[in-house]
């Protein structure tokens, strides 16, 4: 958003400095991008005066000049046509740097003869276009300062041009009286009343207006008049000096109005000829395929949707976008119908998106106009139009009204501290929001027309901060706890994800963070991609719905550095997932993918294929980090992105599960285009139940003086029995003295015969009241081989 100075003064009344405006405004939150001064700029030149000039001996179109400056009479070769004894013109000496050329002026030598210094044309300044001959002054003192004598002659040339940075939240600064409303708030003048008088209409609209129905929700209001008999000549200095200093190019006066009343008040409006409408304007959705020659010179075809302007025959305008060609106004324009219109953001930005249309008016109307002033900025761009360019004005037509914008919140003047830290008095609070446009009754604040950005309190408490400037908060100390032991600040969930994450990464592992968006595709090969999870408005096609899982995400990655080369890798993740649009089809997971070949850390220095025994490890010691019970088993029954016989579930019980282990499904890699073996595991820290006491001491220590025993056993089962059987029979032979139970080797074949196996393992024996004799190991180990015999049919191994 750009503005001069002297624009910005016609809506705010001020005596600070240039200076202290641009500094304000940053502290305010409107981020001064940049200042053009003219003065800054143009301060080397001077004036001077022709005294004499000769024809060049060498070449017909030059002259030598003899030009009296303030260092004396000095000579310069000019080529300019009126060049010529007795002007007064503008001097850049020796040394001095002219912009429009951008070029150091030097003493040189044209045709023999010697030039000190040059004579400048207003392009040659940046002043204007002009360039057909040099600056003629009607006055001015050999030796005066050129921008001294234009900022007293002409002042708008040497007017600062101060470019700001607008976040999407602030709209009203779109418009340069929405800066000024913030500047006087802030105390630095103000601000200017603006009355606009409705023009009569002396006569009835030939045009009218219409909202198709489905049409009313993106377009509440558009009303406009005729204004025949106008004479679409060239704005006036004044203007297209405005619209030049902001980097636009003045056209005509009717267009020129226009784009005058964008930027001074954020009220984009569109002018038609009106002798190139037929019928009645309306308002409705395309149809999809309707095409449209607009101003840019480009031909759109519209989508399904897309809200169009029509007359009788055609389409007209792309709604609050860009106006059609073939009803634009040219200099032979005699009759006009002028626009001003209420447009929904949210249509206008996707219209323009799809159509990839860049326009002042799209830039407005997407982040939010003032609804309540668009009849308004009808009246008073209908009085600029009858002053600059003659005519007579119709009666408006309306369709629609103006939207309700009107909502109320509660001023709870002792928030300022506790949201911001700062201490502003009641009083002061509600002068700044009474500055700003706010209507306060009682304890109330009613929010003008031109904030949409104030949606709640905490607004309110923004607004005031900003304007009393956040610069003057002060750090002050948190107070200090005298007794007792502060109340944690992390919660049992997050010191999980805290350790889950520290555990995975010292198990070697690299953290990453994918897109929480993935491709249908890839969502769909574990379990998503469906509508439940499609976004309405996603950033690409290739990020079209929440993952369902963090293994898609990871690996991609590891496929993308597959294809630069590196094959080896070990990445995590801790994020969320998603089953559905709803807080509670939500879930944090912790997550890891093993690709290649482990380190050679691993086996005495030697590398071997990662297998599902690596990512079994790692997550039993994630679990283990982050509170599981070590008496958790191992169920098959994982979802199918894992290799059917080469996973397991962590359970407490069938249906709970803690975490999911093993080796990817070779379809899912190929689908991925991930180069295997690949395997991982995910786990669910919401999953494992939180201790039953939560204290700040730890648990008491428990040792045992008596010495443990181990005992070995081999059963002879049925080759389809799995060991978790074979290992919770023997556990539960002996509750108080079994401790624990592991499988340490399986035999095939041999003298075992088809479809048997042999299963080893080792019991350990924990007492607690006496030491074990002969007769009680004995006892117990009975006990085992019933309870093992009775649970898989399976023998003791002689």
């Amino acid at each position: 958003m750009k503005f001069t100075l002297s624009w910005l003064k016609e809506h705010l009344e001020t005596e600070s400095s240039l200076d202290e405006i641009v500094e304000t405004l940053t502290d305010l939150g409107l981020e001064v991008e940049g200042v053009e001064d003219p003065t800054a700029r143009l301060g080397a030149f001077t004036i001077g005066k022709v005294m004499q000039a000769e024809k060049h001996p060498d070449a017909d179109k030059l002259k030598v000049c003899q030009v009296q400056t303030d260092a004396g009479e000095t000579q310069i070769i000019c080529g300019a046509p009126n060049a010529r004894e007795g002007i007064t013109v503008v001097i850049a000496k020796p040394g001095v740097y002219v912009p429009g050329i951008d070029t150091t002026i030097g003493v040189g030598k044209i045709r023999g003869i010697e030039s000190f210094g040059m004579m400048c044309s207003e392009r040659e300044m940046e002043l204007s276009e002009e360039h057909d001959g040099i600056i003629e002054l009607p006055s001015g003192e050999v030796g005066q300062r050129f921008v001294d004598w234009l900022a007293e002659h002409d002042p708008a040339k040497v007017d600062p041009v101060v470019e700001i940075a607008i976040t999407p939240n602030r709209p009203d600064a779109l418009g340069v009286r929405g800066i000024a409303r913030d500047l006087a708030a802030r105390g630095l003048g103000t601000l200017k009343p603006q009355e606009i008088a409705p023009v009569a209409g002396s006569f009835a609209s030939p045009i009218g207006v219409s909202i198709d129905g489905d049409a009313a929700e993106d377009c509440p209001l558009f009303c406009g008049r005729v204004i025949r008999g106008v004479k679409n000549g060239p704005s006036p200095q004044w203007l297209q000096d405005k619209l030049r200093a902001i980097g636009l190019r003045p056209i005509s006066a009717l267009v020129d109005i226009t784009n005058f009343f964008t930027f001074d008040q954020n009220r984009p409006l569109h002018v038609f000829d009106a002798d190139k409408v037929s019928g009645d304007l309306r308002v409705h959705r395309a149809q999809g395929g309707e095409t449209l020659q607009a101003l840019d010179e480009r031909t759109y075809t519209l989508e399904p949707g897309m809200l169009i302007i029509s007359d009788a025959k055609s389409a007209e305008s792309i709604a609050g976008i860009m106006g059609g060609e073939e009803s634009g106004c040219t200099g032979e324009t005699v009759n006009v119908f002028l626009e001003s219109a209420y447009w929904n953001p949210v249509r206008i930005a996707l219209t323009g998106r799809a159509l990839k249309i860049n326009s002042d008016a799209r830039y407005r109307f997407e982040r939010g106009v003032d609804p309540a002033f668009t009849p308004v900025g009808l009246e008073a761009a209908t009085r600029m139009i009858l002053d600059l360019c003659g005519g007579e004005a119709s009666e408006v037509v309306t369709a629609g009204s103006v939207p309700e914008t009107d909502r109320a919140y509660r001023l709870d003047t002792d928030r300022v501290v506790s949201l911001v830290g700062m201490e502003i008095s009641a009083e002061q609070q509600r002068e700044t929001l009474s500055k700003l446009g706010f209507s306060l009754e009682g304890d109330m604040a009613h929010v003008p027309s031109w904030r949409p950005d104030v949606m709640g309190e905490a607004d309110l408490v923004e607004e005031v901060a900003r304007m009393a400037s956040l610069t003057k908060l002060e750090g002050k100390p948190l107070p200090r706890i005298t007794a007792g032991i502060p109340a944690p600040v992390m919660t049992p969930m997050q010191l999980r994800e805290r350790a889950a994450r520290r555990t995975t990464a010292a198990l070697g592992y690299n953290e990453c963070v994918t897109y929480s968006f993935i491709d249908q595709a890839a969502a769909a090969l574990f379990g998503g991609g469906t509508e439940a999870t499609m976004l309405a408005n996603p950033i690409s096609q290739d990020l079209s719905h929440m993952r369902p899982s963090l293994l898609p995400g990871l690996l991609q990655a590891a496929a993308r550095n597959q294809a630069r080369g590196l094959s080896d890798m070990a990445l995590f993740e801790v994020g969320a997932t998603f089953h559905g649009g709803e807080p509670e089809e939500q879930a944090t997971v912790v997550t890891g993918v093993l690709v290649g070949r482990t380190g050679p850390k691993d086996v005495h220095g030697a590398s071997r294929p990662v297998d599902l025994f690596d990512a079994k490890a790692d997550c039993e010691a994630v679990l283990a980090a982050i509170g599981a019970p070590a008496k958790a088993q191992i169920l098959r029954g994982g979802e199918g992105w894992w290799h059917p016989g080469r996973h397991g579930r962590v359970c407490l019980g069938p249906k709970k599960t803690l975490a999911v282990f093993g080796e990817i499904h070779p379809k899912v890699l190929q689908a991925l285009d991930v180069k295997g073996p690949a395997v991982g595991f995910t786990i669910w820290p919401s999953e494992i139940p939180m201790p039953r006491k939560a204290g700040a001491t730890r648990a008491a220590l428990a040792l045992n003086d008596l010495q443990a025993v181990e005992r070995d056993f081999a059963f002879v089962v049925d080759s389809d029995v799995e060991a978790l059987t074979l290992v919770n029979a023997a556990a539960g032979a002996d509750k108080a003295l079994v401790e624990e139970v592991r499988v340490f080797d399986e035999f095939i074949g041999g003298s075992l015969g088809e479809g048997k196996k042999s299963l080893a393992i080792t019991v350990r024996l924990q007492p607690s009241d006496a030491t074990l004799k002969e007769a009680d190991i004995e006892a117990v180990s009975a006990k085992i081989v019933e309870k093992v015999t009775k649970a898989t049919g399976g023998i003791l191994r002689s």
